[in-house]
């Protein structure tokens, strides 16, 4: 009976990193796997690994990460913001693997059939610490620009043609808000995302200013107003389990070297979150 599998942070092109894609294989051919999101920079080399995944697994379905939206000057797809997540969304489907555009499919060999929905949904500088809390973002920004914790989609991520992140983050939201409502209200399901939709998540960050980053307030009912069996996510690179309002999160990321090859499992490329 076929499985539901979860990645993410895969980064292929660190160094370490390439090879163990190939362990990121199936128990049966009709297991399904979802990828969230920072598979690559580069788009040629996020086609490249989709398109292996899509052929070892019955489904893949995919949503972008950060990594995924940069522009970066040795990528030879040099698409900004909007143009570039489209071109990628057509590369998907060009190889059969499924986005946060398409129709969301249904897991539907368990108890019950779950509404798979992949979601862009981005951030907005809204998740603050309290030395930042009830101010601007820009004055949120500037402090954490003091204190040395600055992601480098301030510089790679272009929010085109949006006025800003946060300004696109606004945008797929509403996408996002009106793909969950349309789903029917007697079925739950299971929210696939890059950045997680609840702030508890990022609870054990080094650096706490870093959830700037990270999600938005927006989303932190989701997990029940759309009645979620689980919640899937990556970015953080701090692969576990947790739960809120009892409901499961799966953060499921390979994340860098340095970071897989200190935990005492090593590298972990794959996680099995449901089986038939």
């Amino acid at each position: 009976m076929p499985s539901l599998f979860a990645t993410s942070d895969l980064h292929v092109t660190h160094e370490g990193n390439g090879p163990i894609v190939d362990e990121v294989v199936p128990d049966d051919p009709g297991d399904w796997l979802l990828v969230a999101g920072d598979v690559a920079e580069s788009a040629k080399v996020i086609r490249e690994t989709l398109a292996k995944l899509r052929d070892r697994f019955a489904k893949v379905v995919w949503v972008p990460g950060n990594h995924e939206l940069w522009t970066t000057p040795n990528d030879e797809c040099q698409l900004r913001g909007q143009a570039r997540y489209e071109f990628l969304v057509e590369q998907c489907r060009e190889i059969g693997v499924l986005t946060p555009e398409d129709e969301f499919p249904v897991w539907d060999f368990g108890p019950e059939p779950l509404t798979i929905a992949p979601l862009f949904v981005f951030y907005d500088y809204s998740w603050r610490t309290p030395a930042t809390e009830g101010k601007t973002r820009e004055e949120a920004l500037a402090h954490a620009r003091e204190i040395g914790v600055v992601c480098t989609d301030e510089f790679y991520l272009h929010p085109d043609p949006y006025e800003s992140r946060a300004a696109w983050c606004e945008q797929r939201l509403k996408v996002s808000r009106d793909r969950l409502d349309a789903i029917p209200a007697d079925r739950r399901t299971i929210l696939m995302s890059h950045w997680p939709l609840h702030r508890h998540p990022t609870n054990p960050l080094y650096y706490p200013d870093f959830a700037l980053w990270c999600g938005t307030t927006q989303t932190e009912d989701w997990h029940l107003r759309y009645r979620a069996e689980l919640a899937v996510y990556g970015h953080l690179h701090i692969p576990r389990t947790t739960s809120a309002d009892g409901v499961r999160f799966e953060e499921v990321s390979l994340g860098y070297p340095r970071e897989w090859r200190k935990r005492p499992r090593g590298a972990v490329p794959v996680r099995k979150l449901l089986t038939a």
